[in-house]
């Protein structure tokens, strides 16, 4: 397939033809300087950027927000109250949800999605299932990464059955190791077992790291500790490291210098900790936001994600990485276009291990907005995007999902 995209606004350079051939962008051009006459679409007034990645989504748990109780509002009680109903949720179910968010998520522009999925003794892999399930039938308009999220303890005594679900999760086919290591009663052990698991089986690691407000967490420096110690090279992702914003400037840059040497990207989630963290605190509540100015000063690779859409961890969410990108403007005070490069290149990297761009040889994965300026589409969001995934512009084709 071969086409052009007119006129599109190229951010710092001004409008652009970019032409597609075979998946990959073939030529990028001063708009209306050289002739075309294959397929063209009129994109004037549309700001074109790379396609937006979600690096971290819960695509088992969305829209399960008005039949999910989280009475205490924290992420205990948002744990609690999914496993209160558990038993009511399907394969079925899941696969219909999940779709459904991926769908919403390529209408946006979003072209690859790393999804944890619930792995637990008392679920199995009934959330692996489906949200494999679900990669394969919107394989065709999207990018799915199933992360298995494995429960817990993983250290200990008690530990022999989740272990062994890992493994089953593993031969089910997901694509990510990940689990909690703060929430374990030995976090240290369980850093240790989920790297040696992802080395054993030649997974990338994504670890939900230090989601609380406690100095003492330490998941993110352990696992840096332990991959500087053993001259670990590995695709290894941390999520939240909220804990990290209540350590002193100082702490924060040693750790920081440890993390980019060690190669470990970090993804911010701005919604779900704004919403789930500080609670208990009635004055100076703080933001829960891993301290992204300083990590990316220090070379860290850092991302941003939506996290969970319209669940017990966060009611809100559109699936919409611009909302992201707002709130790391708002919330974090980062630029916008620092904003949308977390949303785009550095939440390609986490997932795809390559920072995307948009350049000739590039794969033509594409959002054009309706908008002036990256600060325009970011502060406004509007609906109508272009999207091309693949080489494919997708959004002007019926998607079959069935």
């Amino acid at each position: 397939m071969s086409f052009r995209l007119a006129a599109a606004s190229l951010p710092n350079i001004g409008p652009v033809d970019i032409d597609i051939e075979d998946a990959r962008i073939s030529a990028i051009t001063s708009a209306g300087s050289t002739p075309y006459t294959d397929t063209q679409y009129d994109l004037a007034g549309h700001v074109v950027l790379p396609s937006f990645v979600e690096p971290h989504a819960h695509l088992d748990k969305a829209f399960l927000a008005d039949r999910i109780n989280n009475p205490t509002g924290d992420l205990l009680g948002a744990i609690n109250g999914l496993e209160a109903v558990r038993n009511t949720i399907t394969f079925d179910d899941i696969v219909e949800r999940a779709v459904k968010a991926a769908e919403l998520m390529s209408r946006n522009g979003v072209t690859s999605i790393r999804t944890h999925a619930d792995t637990t003794v008392d679920g199995g892999l009934t959330s692996v299932l489906a949200l494999l399930e679900a990669k394969r039938r919107c394989s065709g308009f999207i990018d799915i990464q199933v992360a298995m999220l494995l429960g817990w303890p993983v250290t200990g005594k008690e530990s022999a059955n989740i272990r062994s679900i890992a493994l089953d999760a593993i031969a089910a086919g997901v694509d990510v190791v990940g689990g909690c290591p703060h929430l374990d009663p030995d976090p240290h052990s369980a850093v240790e077992y989920f790297l040696q698991l992802t080395l054993d089986h030649n997974l990338p690691l994504d670890l939900h790291a230090d989601e609380n407000l406690r100095e003492t967490s330490d998941d993110l420096e352990y696992l840096a500790d332990i991959m500087l110690r053993n001259n670990i090279t590995h695709q290894v992702s941390a999520s939240h490291c909220v804990s990290l914003s209540v350590h002193a400037e100082s702490d924060i840059t040693r750790i920081a210098e440890k993390v980019a040497l060690a190669g470990i990207t970090v993804t911010a989630l701005p919604h779900t900790n704004l919403f789930l963290q500080g609670r208990e605190m009635t004055s100076s509540v703080p933001r829960a936001i891993t301290p992204v100015h300083l990590l990316r000063q220090s070379g860290v690779i850092v991302a941003a994600g939506a996290d969970n859409v319209q669940d017990p961890f966060n009611p809100m969410g559109r699936a919409d990485p611009l909302e992201t990108a707002s709130l790391m403007v708002l919330a974090a005070h980062q630029s916008p276009a620092d904003a949308v490069s977390m949303v785009t290149s550095a939440a390609s990297k986490v997932v795809h291990n390559h920072e995307s761009k948009i350049a000739v040889g590039e794969v033509a994965n594409l959002v054009a907005i309706p908008a002036t300026n990256v600060r325009e589409a970011i502060a406004m969001g509007p609906p109508d995007r272009f999207v091309v995934y693949g080489g494919v512009a997708i959004s002007h084709q019926k998607r079959n999902i069935k």
